[in-house]
């Protein structure tokens, strides 16, 4: 075998993974399982957000080094389940290099979600949370028409800016100025609850969690750069956020509340997330099982919440169900596990606390501002924790049933 090109096409896989928004340590296990598959006698695999490197020791003796960097990422988990079944494919039958090629590029040259999905995508997303966030009627219309903006502007803006800053900067300040000016003419009474609801689209919340998770992991850089990646991101926000502010002085505020219906907040968070998925390009009964999982996940919160645990525990109690429901559907489904993890969380993602924490600054409500940023560390940090307890579950299950679950350099 050209060994040279065996590598470089398991790079191009693992680049498209990282680019799709595959997590660092499973992108890790995958590469490292296709390299044991062909027989190197070494094999080194260094992944982060920004770079990729790969060295081997071919049978022959022969070291070989590739690098790349990533220079930029677009989430698209229905390419990143057709890849990860592409990986599985070369660990079990090991094919040749003009093999491997050919069914990379089958990967590469599915054909993509239409157009109007997206749209479809942003507006349940977008006005879901923001009837989960106790808008009324004409509060759910101006969801409708700024969801629609953020469609049509990023995708338009995403081909000519690439620093999240000031994306997030841009379209978060398109977004209140429209709600304020809607506002202004009567049309909806709650600002600043649309405004939670249209940040589901924009915020980093995730990638906060997914970085404690990789410091508590031990990997350092990787979680660094995922925390200042989503810090970056919150700050883009919260700029575009306070200059709308101050432009049309609209510093009034009602407070966050859930809506008071539960069965509607169950409803609407499933609509939303139903509209993540699809937003992230998951496809077919996949989008469904997202659904389910984010329905179930908010109903365990509420649970928990009505117990009076608190929403430390209330979070982590829920993420613990998310984590085990990720592992489950990811073995029946033969997909990452990221897929199902990603759209079911979103309930408890803190995007409200992220917004009222940028309010106390615009305001100089310091008191505001550091109670909320508490409350979003503290739920970041459940999230995180629960899906490390589900991790250490899940090898210790996978351990006994003598099955590899993260194989690492073992050979």
């Amino acid at each position: 075998m050209d060994y040279n090109r065996i590598v470089q096409n398991i790079l191009d896989v693992g680049e498209e993974m990282l680019k799709s928004g595959a997590e660092n340590f499973r992108l890790e296990d995958s590469l490292y399982r296709m390299c044991r598959s062909y027989g190197f006698k070494r094999y080194d695999v260094y992944a982060i957000p920004s770079n990729l490197q790969i060295t081997v020791e071919t049978p022959e003796g022969d070291i070989i080094t590739q690098i790349r960097q990533i220079e930029s990422t677009d989430i698209d988990f229905d390419r990143l389940d057709y890849l990860n079944n592409l990986s599985r494919y070369v660990c079990s039958h090991t094919p040749d290099e003009k093999e491997f090629r050919e069914k990379f590029l089958e990967v590469m040259s599915r054909e993509k979600q239409h157009p109007a999905v997206k749209y479809f995508a942003g507006i349940m997303g977008g006005t879901g949370f923001a009837v989960f966030f106790g808008c009324n009627f004409t509060d759910a219309l101006v969801a409708v028409i700024v969801s629609l903006m953020i469609v049509v502007v990023g995708d338009w803006l995403g081909k000519r800016e690439s620093n999240l800053l000031i994306y997030n900067m841009i379209l978060s300040f398109l977004s209140e100025l429209i709600i304020l000016a809607a506002m202004r003419a009567g049309i909806g009474s709650h600002p600043d609850r649309v405004m939670i609801g249209i940040v589901m689209l924009l915020i980093s919340g995730l990638g906060v969690t997914n970085g404690i998770r990789d410091l508590l992991q031990r990997d350092f850089i990787s979680g660094s750069l995922h925390i200042m990646n989503s810090v970056l991101g919150a700050a883009g926000i919260a700029f575009g956020i306070a200059v709308a502010i101050l432009m049309l002085d609209g510093t009034s505020s009602d407070g966050f509340i859930l809506n008071h219906n539960i069965p509607i907040q169950l409803i609407s968070c499933t609509i939303a997330c139903i509209g993540f998925a699809m937003w992230f390009k998951i496809r077919g009964r996949q989008v469904v099982y997202s659904g389910i999982g984010a329905f179930f996940t908010w109903g365990i919160y509420i649970v928990a919440d009505a117990m009076k645990l608190g929403n430390f525990r209330a979070t982590l109690i829920a993420a613990v169900f998310v984590g085990f429901y990720a592992f489950i559907m990811s073995r029946i489904n033969k997909a990452p596990s990221t897929i199902f993890l990603t759209a079911s969380v979103f309930p408890l993602i803190p995007g409200p606390n992220l917004y009222y924490m940028m309010f106390g600054c615009v305001t100089s409500d310091s008191s505001l501002a550091t109670s909320e940023m508490i409350i979003l560390l503290e739920t970041c940090l459940a999230i995180a924790f629960g899906f490390l307890i589900v991790d250490v579950v899940s090898r210790s299950i996978m351990y006994i049933l003598k099955t590899d679950y993260h194989i690492g350099k073992s050979s």
